[in-house]
């Protein structure tokens, strides 16, 4: 029979010390709130990290082919790549799909308000999906008629309020060129990506008007927006496809064009770890409290089992066992209120965030169970290598004097 482990579960059991009660508790409640509260700063960074790269990556691609010039405008030189070149491009590792589309500056004029704005021009072979899942009103480009389709386009919600614009309405815009060109278009959804710097500027449409307006090929395109199948390794694949170009055309990551926005990202894993670091120490520095008073308020009790012979390495085992215990009672509610919370805002949406500031109108959440099973081996583990120090001072307690201890 393990003798420290059956006394170390008729302490937990049966000792009902004055002093130690009341420790015992705020220790169990301190490893509660600190697994809750790093439980809940996982699932806050992984989602607020996991949404907007899946909007950038959504709107603008992992990865953007273009032709190399000095032009700093809107608008990009055209190009085309070959069927067979575009066929080899998407077998490249870890490349999923290949997305053709181009840009051109223009001005809408609608209920005496004016916008400039920047036109992106998508095809049928575009995969709206990621449209989709920002659509706010309305549905995305019907291409199913050519002429039609030329006709439709997507607005922001940002742009739609500014210019007093509802699902349906029709306005006209102007593009800025020799001679001046106007079309009129037909709203048919109205998407809301939460990233102010896009949602004010762009509005998408058939690229097939771009091409007409500019006197393009029918193949001309102003860039490829390339997806790829595990973002962490879009810097690596952007090196393959880099090399796969011919001289005259580049591609740049989407964490290259928009820097500032993983920059900021970058900051809330620093705030993460420093979270993570000080829940860990306040847990570790109420179980060595708790720990040392247990100890001192059974110097009597130590005294007698030294006196029977049992050593210190077995006497420091039966604390260690109630420690380890309290512990796992203070993890199973950690992991009851952290998880609690997290699967109630998953599902509810129940606490806001400004979107012009978060990018993001609610407090997202993404936690698994590998994240949550780390967390709880991690926090017990340091807990009970932090518990080995003061559970040596059941060495230094002297038989005679600890069975006199009052």
């Amino acid at each position: 029979m393990n003798f420290p482990l059956y006394l170390a579960r008729r302490i937990s059991q049966g000792g009902q010390r004055t002093y130690s009660k009341l420790i015992v508790h705020v220790a169990i409640a301190g490893i509660m709130l600190g697994l809750a509260v790093m439980i809940l700063a996982i699932a806050v960074l992984k989602g607020f990290k996991g949404d907007i790269i899946n909007k950038e990556r959504g709107f603008n691609g992992d990865i953007t082919i273009f032709k190399h010039d000095l032009n700093s405008s809107y608008e990009r030189m055209p190009f085309h790549l070959n069927d067979d070149s575009l066929h080899l491009l998407g077998k490249l590792p870890g490349v999923s799909h290949i997305r053709a589309f181009a840009t051109k500056a223009g001005i809408i004029n609608a209920n005496d308000e004016v916008e400039g704005v920047v036109l992106k021009g998508i095809d049928s072979a575009y995969n709206q999906q990621s449209l989709k899942h920002i659509l706010i009103e309305g549905d995305t480009l019907n291409f199913a008629d050519s002429i039609p389709a030329q006709q439709q386009i997507l607005i922001s919600k940002y742009t739609a309020n500014r210019l007093k614009l509802k699902l349906g309405d029709d306005f006209l815009m102007y593009f800025v060129q020799e001679p001046l060109r106007k079309r009129k278009f037909t709203i048919v959804g109205i998407y809301n990506l939460g990233v102010e710097e896009i949602d004010k500027t762009y509005v998408i449409g058939d690229i097939s008007l771009i091409r007409r307006l500019n006197n393009w090929q029918s193949k001309d395109v102003g860039g490829y927006e390339v997806a790829v199948n595990h973002f962490e390794n879009v810097a690596q694949i952007n090196q393959d496809v880099l090399s796969f170009l011919p001289i005259h055309l580049v591609s740049a990551t989407v964490l290259e064009q928009f820097p500032e926005i993983f920059e900021w990202l970058a900051l809330l894993d620093i705030n993460s770890q420093v979270i993570l670091v000080l829940m860990v120490l306040v847990a570790i520095i109420n179980m060595i409290s708790a720990l040392l008073i247990m100890i001192l308020e059974r110097t009597n009790m130590i005294g007698i089992l030294k006196a029977l012979g049992l050593d210190n390495l077995s006497i420091r085992k039966v604390f260690l066992y109630n420690a380890f215990q309290l512990i796992g009672v203070g993890l199973i509610l950690g992991n009851l209120l952290g998880v609690g919370l997290c699967l109630f805002q998953h599902y509810t949406h129940f606490f806001t965030l400004d979107e012009s500031a978060y990018y993001i109108s609610y407090v997202p959440i993404n936690i698994g169970f590998v994240e949550v099973f780390l967390l709880n081996i991690g926090t017990a583990m340091l807990c009970l290598i932090a518990l080995l120090i003061p559970s040596g001072l059941v060495s230094r307690i002297s038989p005679i004097k600890a069975i006199r201890f009052k």
